[in-house]
């Protein structure tokens, strides 16, 4: 995982990389999403899911689409109610129940030769700290990140791919090596993001090491 500067830059990569529909100069990408504890509309998360720590009741939203940027951003279809998604389950000491509504996007969005699951909702039960990370390992495992520590699969979708440019009728690229398949605590982060973070760490190693050589 990244240090906090990864984290940080993810959220200026989610206002880069919202979800939209398919276009080539797009990238297919798992959008995040809120909603207040008192019930409302979507809105684009301004944290990634590992630093954002909903309050007991809130709603998370997950979106699978073509990004082209946040302006056209398409939000879960799912609707934003913690009451129907978590009426059936009791409240616990210590603990908090964050609604998760996850929508796998339109067969237009998806993968060559995937298909988009049912959307779906969960009542997570997690620890009273817990971030919307915690709540969405604990509903829709597996999860799967790649070795820029961005969610490539929620519920095991998509089986391959990870972020790739939406290019009519090629193949999505492979998961990348290194990338690992827990997903308990692993940040979302978009593609730019990784990206970002890899060249700003990268900069500050090469900057430490010329600091060493000149003292």
């Amino acid at each position: 995982m990244f240090v906090s500067l990864s984290v940080s830059l993810s959220v200026g990569a989610a206002a880069v990389l919202g979800a939209a529909p398919a276009h080539a100069d797009g990238y297919r990408y798992w959008s995040f999403w809120q909603a207040p504890a008192a019930g409302g509309s979507w809105t684009y998360a301004t944290q990634g899911p590992a630093t954002l720590r909903p309050a007991d009741g809130s709603v998370v939203g997950f979106r699978f689409a073509v990004s082209k940027d946040s302006a056209d951003a398409a939000r879960p279809r799912g609707a934003a109610d913690f009451a129907a998604v978590c009426a059936g389950t009791p409240a616990e000491d210590g603990g908090k129940r964050v609604a998760v509504v996850l929508d796998f996007g339109t067969p237009a969005d998806a993968p060559a030769g995937e298909t988009p699951p049912a959307a779906r909702s969960a009542c997570a039960q997690v620890g009273a700290d817990g971030s919307a990370a915690d709540a969405l390992a604990a509903v829709a495992k597996p999860l799967r990140y790649d070795s820029n520590a961005l969610l490539c699969a929620i519920a095991g979708y998509p089986r391959t791919g990870c972020g790739e440019k939406a290019d009519a009728g090629k193949k999505p690229a492979e998961p990348k090596a290194g990338g690992n398949d827990k997903g308990d605590d692993g940040p979302s982060v978009g593609l730019i993001g990784g990206i970002a973070a890899v060249a700003v760490l990268g900069a500050a190693a090469v900057w430490q090491t010329r600091r060493r050589r000149r003292g």
